[in-house]
């Protein structure tokens, strides 16, 4: 291949590849149908002009016709007064509106078979146009349609997803982050409460058996001190042993204290 040829494919390729691009299909459809009226209008214009033609071919057809009849009635009357000569003549114009007539006679008939051709393509022309008007408002609603999808699809493929998506999932863990703080919270509520109630029970146990403590460990009332009579008929008292055995007693009684402090 030279490389005329191949220039040639490349500039044909990309011309081609230029009139794709540049075609829009809304504006093909309506260009395509100003077309087939403009074809439908010289058709008509050609219908007409056919007709007419064959009109004027008919009515020569009828003159012959009339004339051929008229030589005949007189080459008749020739004969009846014994003219031959002029019956001759009569006879001979005759023959010539004959044969023109007969000419006549088949133009007639083949603008006839074209007029009847003409009205039937015209007539499937006009169909076509009228198939053409409904296919393009239908392609146009389907153009419509595409483009508007084509825009969506767009708007929907321009849009980021998955930052939009990463932004939920933010929100949701700090949602989460937050329930869990609150219910935390009322757990450790909760705790605090039944941990005071718990003190408030123990207390009152140690309270409880630090008195009845205290109540076993009290000393024994004073004596009373005996007058001059009691005195002489009382027996003697023991001082010594009774002090030595207070003094244990006082001693645990201070170690109670102190653990009980420690608590």
């Amino acid at each position: 291949m030279g490389l005329f040829d191949r220039l040639k494919r490349v500039v044909g390729a990309n011309l081609n590849d230029l009139v794709s691009k540049a075609e829009d299909p809304e504006k093909m459809l309506e260009q395509a149908i100003l077309e087939m009226q403009e074809d439908m209008v010289k058709l008509r214009q050609g219908v007409a002009q056919t007709i007419a033609a064959q009109k004027r071919t008919e009515k020569q057809y009828n003159d012959g016709q009339n004339e051929i009849n008229k030589w005949q009635r007189n080459a008749q009357l020739a004969i009846q007064k014994g003219d031959e000569n002029l019956a001759r003549q009569a006879l001979e114009r005759k023959k010539t509106y004959t044969d023109t007539s007969a000419a006549l006679k088949a133009s007639l008939d083949q603008q006839s078979t074209q007029v009847e051709t003409l009205k039937r393509n015209l007539i499937q022309l006009e169909s076509k146009i009228s198939e053409a008007k409904t296919k393009k408002e239908m392609l146009k609603a389907r153009i419509t349609t595409a483009k508007a999808q084509e825009q969506l699809q767009g708007m929907v493929s321009g849009m980021s997803t998955s930052s939009a998506m990463s932004a939920f999932e933010r929100m949701e863990e700090k949602v989460l982050m937050q329930e869990a703080r609150a219910q935390s919270g009322a757990e450790l509520a909760n705790v605090d409460l039944e941990t005071q109630f718990a003190q408030l029970e123990s207390g009152s146990d140690v309270d409880d058996e630090l008195a009845a403590l205290k109540a076993s460990l009290a000393p024994a009332p004073e004596p009373k001190l005996l007058t001059p009579e009691q005195t002489s008929t009382a027996p003697p008292t023991q001082p010594t042993s009774t002090a030595k055995s207070t003094e244990p007693v006082d001693a645990e009684l201070e170690a109670l204290r102190k653990q009980l402090d420690n608590l």
